[in-house]
Parts: structure tokens; sequence; C-alpha cells
């Protein structure tokens, strides 16, 4: 028998996978070992076991060392479908479903022995006794003390595993409540097994968690295993405690912000069959939960789910496929949901909040004529209210610097784009490749002392806040939140204040439920319109839902303010009426006249090099290439420069995605093996974001 293996290696250039002869440990499907690759040695996944081979079997060279741990055989599946489906490479498809590295953590553990019944009493000083008493337990500090009381045959020292705990970020568990008969009545339909995947449409304070707690119960009932997928981890500290809480040690956690150690110890828990239940953002999609019977995808609208590396994976539609490999049913869940579920899954609905509260009501106060940042409204709001949640979705102090006297503009000497002014740091930074540089304090193209700010974010924002109101201002964006357990220390500030604004770009919006939270803002609603992308409107009118949803949980209700210069933009309109199913017809409508998704699948891809020349040459042969029926092919045509490549990008409109998929991969794969091509670099993204 013979082991075809992958080896991971990054390149496009070399596709495999390759076969390798055995050597004296035993391989399966998912094992990973250490293989002769050229001149050099690589680890590589064994993706098949076969009995014959096209190669002479004394050409064919011999695994080295084979790993411990092994992938699921369902997930070597799935990362070569990932690797088809994305346009992506079979290794890079099976580098996401690798256990993490590390080993077990051990630890000395000591524990008494008691001496023969015969035996005299043996002496002992008062700290010994102390310690005995203490027994058993870790050796710890006392490892020394131990040593000579295991000489005289009075202690037995054994090696022992220790688990290192994954911590949960700070979150209230809730005790549990009887469910209304919506929740009873969604429960009944997840778990009745009539459909395969469910849309779970609630309001904002519907009760959705307790919907997952208690379809995870069932499946566990049932000896199956569940995975629940949040958009961030810390932003969703609410959701993790209550099922902790529920189902307490069986529960693990997969997360960026656990240590090496912790996600490998968590990874065997799940690989076991120790722990049964996993809650973790997109990367969790991979985690190894045996027999899996329910799936669970909070806030599915979210685009964090959608992975910017590659393979450029939608954990969402990963997820659907893991689930066909086992059976398991599907819920995706939220008070916004995307167009392409709206349209293609069955619907179960929660209308109302679980606490009987109204939606808060919400006013939409033009700003066209506005001469300042805040609405006269919207500052007698913030002075009135206790708690506010205010969302500007731009950080930092000014957009842009200047100058007034020549014009000349700061951008970035690696991106096309302006450099924006953080003054706390008393720079002006790139928001795409992080380069910096001192705030000018003259123009260096003529001289000039007059260099104008234009545009305010967040710092800006927290700055003239902090002067005019009598309540701390909690600010949450991707400067404060850099430090590790930044965004739980704000949240849990915020919470714990008897006052306070919460301040923050989209970050504010997301799955927070603090119950005294009276007011919510949403400052310049319409900048998310002007991006030139068809989902403009849809992110549009998420944003500002899922921001009121946070306001009004409490018995004193609450009410919300939407600034913008578009008054009359449908996406405001229907998120001021809380009327979601009204957007989505609408929204589908139009997609479906400019054949937008879910009418259509948009396929991206982006060239890249130094040279613009060379760009331009790669880019015009993929399109060459291209031949799709019944697909508009736009492009190729100029991107931005970003970290100091110059960028095209084609995009692929078609209505046989299997096809387009295929076609993609082919021709990329062609012009990146191209020698003529040797300086580009090539990305797909199916589904684009």
């Amino acid at each position: 028998m013979i082991a075809r293996i992958q080896p991971l290696t990054t390149t496009r250039k070399v596709s495999g996978p390759f076969d390798y002869a055995i050597g004296d440990e035993p391989v399966a499907v998912g094992s990973i070992v250490s293989i002769p690759f050229g001149r050099q040695r690589l680890s590589g996944v064994v993706v098949e076991l076969a009995f014959s081979t096209d190669v002479p079997a004394e050409k064919l060279m011999k695994i080295g060392s084979v790993r411990p741990e092994t992938i699921p055989g369902e997930l070597v599946e799935l990362a070569l479908w990932m690797a088809g489906e994305y346009c992506s490479t079979s290794a890079r498809a099976l580098s996401l479903v690798l256990p993490p590295p590390g080993k077990p953590r051990t630890v000395l553990w000591a524990r008494r022995v008691e001496p023969a019944a015969d035996a005299p009493p043996p002496r002992m000083t008062e700290r010994q006794r102390e310690l005995l008493k203490r027994l058993p337990g870790p050796a710890g500090p006392d490892l020394p003390a131990l040593r000579r009381l295991e000489s005289r045959g009075l202690v037995e020292l054994v090696s022992r595993e220790q688990r290192r705990s994954a911590p949960a970020p700070p979150g209230t568990a809730r005790s549990r409540i009887d469910p209304t008969h919506a929740q009873d009545k969604a429960v009944a339909g997840l778990i009745s097994g009539t459909e395969r995947e469910w849309l779970l449409h609630g309001v904002t304070g519907s009760g959705k968690t307790e919907v997952y707690l208690r379809a995870a119960a069932a499946a566990l009932a049932r000896g199956r295993g569940v995975m629940v997928l949040v958009p961030e981890i810390a932003l969703t500290p609410q959701t993790v405690s209550r099922f902790q809480a529920r189902f307490g040690d069986t529960v693990a956690l997969l997360h960026s912000g656990l240590s090496e150690g912790e996600r490998y110890d968590e990874w065997r828990r799940l690989r076991s069959g120790e722990a049964r239940v996993v809650v973790g953002p997109r990367s969790a999609v991979f985690a190894p939960v045996a027999d899996l019977g329910l799936v669970v995808i909070d806030e599915e609208h979210d685009s964090s789910f959608k992975h910017e590396g590659d393979p450029r994976y939608d954990a969402r539609l990963v997820a659907s496929r893991r689930a066909e490999f086992t059976g398991a049913t599907v819920v995706v869940g939220s008070a916004t949901p995307r167009p392409e579920s709206w349209h293609a899954l069955p619907r179960i609905v929660l209308p109302d909040r679980v606490d009987g509260q109204p939606l808060p009501t919400v006013k939409v106060l033009d700003m066209r004529a506005a001469r300042h940042q805040l609405h006269p409204e919207t500052r007698q709001a913030l002075s009135e209210s206790r708690k506010s949640i205010l969302l500007l979705n731009r950080r930092g102090w000014s957009n842009f610097l200047s100058c007034r006297s020549c014009g000349h503009a700061w951008e970035c000497p690696n991106c096309d784009v302006a450099l924006v002014l953080h003054r706390q740091a008393n720079l002006i930074s790139c928001h795409h490749c992080g380069h910096r540089e001192p705030v000018p304090r003259r123009c260096e193209q003529c001289g000039s002392l007059t260099v104008g700010r234009h545009g305010a974010g967040t710092e800006r924002l927290e700055a003239e806040l902090s002067e005019t109101l009598d309540v701390p201002v909690f600010r949450l964006d991707a400067d404060t939140a850099a430090a590790k357990d930044a965004v739980t220390d704000v949240l849990g500030a915020f919470a714990a204040a008897h006052a306070g604004v919460l301040l923050g770009t989209q970050i504010v919006a997301k799955g927070h439920d603090f119950p005294d939270v009276s007011l919510g803002v949403v400052l310049d609603a319409d900048s998310t319109l002007r991006f030139p992308d068809f989902r403009a409107e849809e992110r549009t009118f998420a944003l500002i839902t899922q921001l009121a949803g946070r306001a009004g949980r409490g018995r004193a209700g609450g009410r919300v303010l939407v600034q913008t210069s578009s008054p009359d933009a449908s996406s405001i309109a229907f998120a001021a009426r809380h009327d979601a199913r009204g957007f989505l017809a609408e929204e589908l409508e139009r997609r479906r006249a400019l054949r937008y998704p879910p009418f259509s699948d948009l396929i991206r891809i982006v060239c890249s090099a130094p040279d613009a020349r060379a760009v331009r040459a790669a880019a015009a042969d993929v399109a060459e290439r291209l031949r799709v029926a019944d697909a508009d092919l736009l492009g190729p045509a100029p991107l931005f420069r970003l970290r100091s490549r110059e960028r095209m990008q084609l995009v692929l409109k078609a209505r046989r995605r299997a096809e387009a998929v295929a076609c993609v991969g082919s021709a990329v794969e062609a012009a990146a093996r191209d020698r003529a091509h040797s300086m580009v670099s090539f990305s797909v993204d199916v589904d684009p974001q």
C-alpha cells in the first residue's frame, strides 16, 4: 500500500498529491507526516491510501516521521473541496484544518502512600505533616520536600496532563427562563428534521440565543456534536457565557485570543470527544467535532465570516458543506439576514422581543443643511440620556490633510489613499498598509503653514463629547481595540458605569446586550451608501437596524436618532420602520434586475506586481483564457495601488457557478505557471464581500 500525500507548500506551481512508500509507522487519511521533497523536507498530509501506483516501487521515497495528532477524514475531504470551490491550492486549504501546534502540558502530581498497618508511625516534621494533609495535588514549589518524602515511601509522584483552560470573555449568563410560544415553535421546527437548513429571523432582543441553546440540548441528547459560529468572541460575550453556563465543560472555545497551548488543549478535547460543543469565530468551522448534528451561525449577515486570506472561504458556505457530510441541521440567525439567505432558505420567525418591550422609535435627522457634526436634537438627547451608544463608522481625528495654499494632499507612499490624522499618537497613518509619519507642520510642496484638516472620526468626536457631556465617553474602534483584552475591558467598563456614552465604529453595533441603554445614535448613516458596491444598501440597512437593536432593551424603553444627508434613501427609511421584510423584497427585485447575487455568482480575480506593465499583461492573459457560457466579464480594470504593488481586477458575473469556478481556476493556474508572469501574484475571491 502507498500513501498519496499533499505537500504543504504555498506556491501554485506545485500541484499534488504525490505517492510515497509507507515507512515503519502506520498512517491513515489525515496523518501529518514529514516527507523528502526535492532537496528539502516538508510537512504533508495523507489524502488517500492506494494499493497501486504508476511509479516503480524502487523509485518511491519513504515517509519520515508521523505526527501523533491526525486530521479527521471529513476535514481532509472538506479542505480538498474548498481548494476547488475557492480556486486555491490543496496545500493552502489543508493548512486551515491542521491541528494547532503544541504538546500536552504535564505536571508532577503527588499523592499519599499509606504505610502498612503494622509499620511504626513515620517520624515527620510539622511542615511535612501539613504537606501530606494537602495531598493529593500538584507538586509545585514543594517538589524538593515531596522528593524527600517519596524516598521514604510516604509519597508517590506521577506525571499527569494538565489542561490549559481557555478563558472566556466576561459576560452575564442569564438564568433559565420559560420560553415564549414563538421560541417553542422555533425549536420544534429546528429539531423536526423537515429541512436541513433554516433561517431564524428574529428582531433584536427576540431570544434567538435561547432557541440555539434548546436546539443544541436536543442535539446533545441524541449523542450529536454542536458547532456555534459567532462573528467575534469578544463582541458576543453573552452568547459564549450562556452556552458555558448551560452545558459546562463540554463546551470548547476556539479563537485567536487563546495562547498556543490553550488552543491545542481545546482542539484535543474536541478531537477526543471530551468536549462536544465548540463556540468560536469563522475558523471554528474546522474544529474536529465528531458526529456533527447542529450548526448555528449567529449574526449570519456579518462580513467577518468571509476569510480574506487564500483560500478566501466563506465560513457560512463551508459550514453548510460540512453539515452535508454528517446530515447536520444548519440554522443561520439574524435580525438583518442577507438577501441570499432570505431568498434561499425556509424561515422561522421571532417577531417580538422576549421582554414584551416594543422596538425603539427611530427618527431620521436631515443633515443636508447642517453646519456641525451633531444635530441639535442629537446634542439634546445625549445630554438627557443616562446611557447611549453612538456609531460613527470612521476612526481617527480627520479623514485627510491638505495644504490650503497649493492644494497638496498627504497620501500614503505605498498605497493610493489619503493618510488619516490620529492626533493622540501625533501621526498620520494609512489604514491599509500601516505606514505612519509625523503630523506635518508645513506643506512639503510650497512650504505653507496652512495645513487644513478635513472630516472627523471617532477620536475627534470623543474629544468633543468629553468636553460637552458630564458622563464618561468609552471609545471602541480599531485603534482602542488593538491591545489584548481591550474590547472586553471597554465593554465591561461601559456596562459597569452608572452613565456614559459608548462611541465607536461598527463594532458597537454588534450583538451587545445592555439593558440600561436608552439612546442609540447613528452619525453619517449614508456613508456606506457612497461605496461603489452592490451591497451598499444592504450594509446600510443592517448597520442602522443593528445599532437600533442595542437601545430600549430595558423597561425604560428607548429611541434612536439617525443623522444622514440622504434622508429619502430606501434602506434608511426601511431601517427606521424596522421593516426587514420590506427592505429585502425591494433589494431582491433590484438584484434580480441587475443580475447580482443571489441571481448570479461573482468571482473576482486580482493581479498584482510591482510593475504596472506586468500586471496589465497578466490580467489580459487571464481575461483571454476565460470562456464561460452565460457569463459577463467585467474588466480588466485598475485598482488603487496597495503596499507598493500595482493591481488590476476582473469580475466574472456567472449563472453557472460550477462551470465558472472551474474555468477561473484553470485560467489562473495556467497564467501562474507562465514564466512571462513570474513576478505577478494572482488571487481569486469567489463570492467577494
